[in-house]
């Protein structure tokens, strides 16, 4: 303890002098500020991940700043908030997601249309049953993911998903599944006629602006990626479905930085619009935002998005149910609170050099502490 309290204390002196420089006293409460920089620092020192970055916003305020390293092996590199990472499951929300509502709002899909509309080959043992809205609420009662192994390349990969039999019947049960994700993925390149991340380039990170935002990132960039496990190289995707689909896939696949989903997080907080450029409506921001599952489910999305489920865990215990997010595998969170116009994100490596590392309670502290520091975030929550 009397070594963690010096460190502590700078963490506070900084805090101060970043805040200042970022005009964020009059906005966030700086003992909480305080509190998330050394709730982060904590983890990293406790092995939880090598390091992150942190981006709280608050009605325009901004508090952001990099901890820890990006890279531990084979040398140290430090964490910077220019640092692209490798976002696993935050694919689903960022890039699927918003293409499929792209293409439902140009009427080019349709939410209670059934997959085979669009996959014919998607059919038999109850496939043909399940829409486009299961998919994306996670209710399609297929199972979580393949089994390891199998042929690599796209369409392989996509033919096997195309022969998985559902366990389940649609809308009965809430079942978190890639499989969903990497359907909704085909869908957008048969219906758009280009490939998931072409699409995602032009219909969405170029309006936006989101210039560090792209499946299979360049050599280019590669001093800039947080690595993941000893055995992905860096740049590579580290889910391995995502790595047999060649990079780029409906549920994993995805880089980004703190800066550039924060960018993306404006834009739905400003109901589709980022600086006075339209992407979505605002009725499909309402659709994707709040839940779309069915009543008699306990676990409660929206269109892609996590609102109120098992998996809520960084909308900590004071951002209210109208608030929304999504995680990944490898140590990235985003959540976002309408009702307080905040939004909180946390990105990390936590799986580099090895699986060892876990921020799902860091998550949950991150989300507590953000609501607090902006004053509430709205009525808290019961869970």
């Amino acid at each position: 303890m009397h070594r963690i309290l010096p460190v502590l204390l700078a963490l506070c002196a900084l805090s101060i002098a970043v805040l200042a420089q970022q005009g964020a006293a009059p906005t966030f409460r700086p003992e909480k500020i305080h509190e998330l920089d050394a709730a982060i620092t904590q983890a990293i020192a406790d092995g939880k991940c090598p390091g992150g970055v942190l981006w709280l916003e608050h009605a325009g305020t901004a508090y952001h700043r990099a901890y820890g390293n990006r890279c531990v092996e084979p040398t140290i590199e430090p964490m910077t908030e220019e640092t692209i990472f490798d976002v696993a499951s935050l694919t689903k929300v960022i890039a699927t997601t918003t293409a499929v509502m792209l293409l439902v709002e140009k009427e080019q899909v349709k939410l209670a249309e059934k997959v085979l509309t669009y996959l014919p080959e998607f059919t038999g043992d109850g496939r043909e049953n399940i829409t486009v809205r299961q998919l994306l609420t996670h209710t399609s009662g297929l199972r979580p993911d393949l089994p390891p192994g199998g042929p690599s390349g796209y369409e392989a990969t996509l033919d096997r998903v195309f022969r998985e039999r559902p366990t389940a019947a649609p809308d009965t049960t809430f079942r978190y599944s890639d499989l969903n994700f990497i359907l909704l993925g085909a869908i957008v390149a048969r219906v758009s006629r280009k490939p998931l991340n072409e699409f995602c380039a032009e219909r969405i990170f170029g309006p936006l602006e989101m210039n560090d935002t792209m499946f299979r990132p360049g050599a280019a960039l590669q001093r800039r990626i947080a690595p993941t496990t000893r055995e992905t190289p860096r740049g590579n995707v580290h889910d391995p479905t995502a790595q047999l689909m060649g990079g780029v896939a409906g549920h994993a696949g995805l880089f980004t930085t703190a800066a550039d989903l924060a960018r993306f997080a404006r834009m739905l907080l400003g109901h589709g619009s980022l600086d006075s450029v339209p992407l979505l409506r605002p009725e499909t921001v309402q659709l994707m935002t709040t839940v779309q599952s069915p009543a008699t489910l306990v676990d409660r999305r929206g269109l892609g998005w996590d609102i109120d489920s098992r998996y809520s865990g960084p909308r900590g215990t004071v951002f209210p149910i109208g608030s929304y997010g999504h995680t990944g595998w490898t140590g990235g969170s985003l959540w976002i609170d309408p009702a307080s116009e905040t939004f909180v994100i946390f990105l990390s490596n936590r799986n580099h050099p090895t699986e060892a590392g876990n921020v799902i309670k860091l998550w949950k502290v991150i989300g507590t502490v953000a609501a607090e520091a902006v004053g509430g975030g709205g009525k808290k929550s019961e869970r």
